[in-house]
């Protein structure tokens, strides 16, 4: 049942992840003010590969518990919220919307850590480097909206 349920999340996982895909940072992106910071290409794939697998893995362990109606809705939150990020920050390149986005999505990640830990903890755990990576995506965020004033809510 596990390896079932993996697949099933891993598969919403890849269909957020999707977008990144569809909208992908481009040249308008790279003629944004960065901070030196800002990681190198090559470490998205590697960290939101880590990460899929990690909260797939945390989804499928909370689904086979009771009691976890709260923390699948937050799943299906942070998920959706994941997916939404990239069209409007990349494809709509409103950086302010997109800042308002991953701070939800930071939230709902606080919330699904502290529901799936009550469930089962090995998946608040595995929620983990998910929230390391978006707190560093929201500095990220907020750090190219502040060197990009000009930039920040309608620029197409």
């Amino acid at each position: 049942m596990f390896l079932l349920l993996f697949v099933i999340f891993l598969a919403a996982c890849l269909a957020a992840g999707s977008t990144g895909a569809l909208f992908s940072p481009g040249t308008w992106y790279e003629g944004l003010n960065k901070p030196r910071w800002t990681p190198p290409n090559r470490a998205f794939p590697v960290a939101w590969g880590t990460i899929y697998l990690c909260i797939s893995a945390a989804g499928a362990i909370v689904a086979q518990h009771d009691g976890n109606g709260i923390a699948m809705a937050l799943w299906a939150l942070q998920i959706a919220l994941n997916g939404l990020w990239t069209p409007v920050f990349f494809g709509l390149k409103r950086i302010t919307a997109g800042l308002m986005i991953i701070l939800a999505l930071w939230l709902t990640l606080i919330a699904s850590i502290i529901a799936m830990w009550q469930v089962a903890p090995a998946a608040g755990l595995l929620f983990l480097p998910y929230i390391l990576w978006i707190s560093v995506a929201t500095a990220l965020n907020t750090e190219i909206r502040r060197l990009n004033p000009s930039r920040g809510s309608s620029e197409a």
